[in-house]
């Protein structure tokens, strides 16, 4: 192995290692809640080497979005993969929204957290932008599943408001639970939310 090779190497473990850590704090403490002196110190490296491969803590949890839509990518292709009748196709895209937020639940926490207007200033403009392509050609490839069942004309919006319906629950949920109120709506609830919105976006 060359020096350059062992470099390289040693990078990509020490980026991996801080996600891993980011990924760990962020489930447990928020997105709010977790400091990028936290990151470092769950790594075992300091804070300053933290910022030699990340340049802020928006950019860590950033990253950490790529793995979410490396989720989705993956479950869109094997729905498709089913050749499912409509409703059926609509219920399995809700599901592997849910599986999402049962295995890496802190792509909610960022994704919410997006919305604030400096979310991404200090984020590099390469990791933006991949983000930016990487979920679009998600939200391309689910406007393409359901267009045979909704139209042309629906399919990207039916697309947005199957996923924004979701994270908009998944984040309200959090809410109640951080402000002391019950944990709902429940696994229940959210059936029956998806099921609501299967009869509005189908045709009758």
């Amino acid at each position: 192995m060359t020096i350059e090779e062992r470099r390289r190497r040693e990078r990509e473990a020490r980026r991996k290692a801080v996600l891993d850590a980011a990924r760990d704090l962020v489930r447990e403490r928020g997105y709010n809640g977790t400091t990028t002196k936290e990151i470092a110190k769950a790594c075992d490296l300091s804070e300053a080497t933290v910022f030699f491969y990340f340049r802020s803590k928006d950019e860590i949890f950033t990253a950490l979005l790529l793995e979410g839509i490396g989720f989705m990518q993956d479950q869109v292709a094997q729905i498709a993969a089913a050749e499912l009748p409509p409703r059926e196709l609509i219920r399995r895209l809700w599901g592997s929204f849910a599986e999402l937020a049962g295995t890496h639940p802190e792509y909610f926490h960022v994704f919410a957290a997006l919305a604030n207007p400096d979310a991404t200033t200090s984020v590099s403009d390469e990791l933006r932008d991949e983000i930016a392509r990487l979920s679009g050609d998600n939200f391309r490839r689910v406007a393409d599943l359901l267009r045979p069942a909704v139209g042309d004309h629906r399919a990207r919006e039916v697309a947005d408001l199957l996923w924004a319906s979701f994270a908009g629950l998944s984040v309200l949920r959090a809410s109640r639970v951080n402000l002391g109120a019950a944990a709902h709506p429940t696994p229940a609830e959210l059936d029956d939310a998806a099921e609501l919105l299967v009869s509005g976006v189908l045709p009758s």
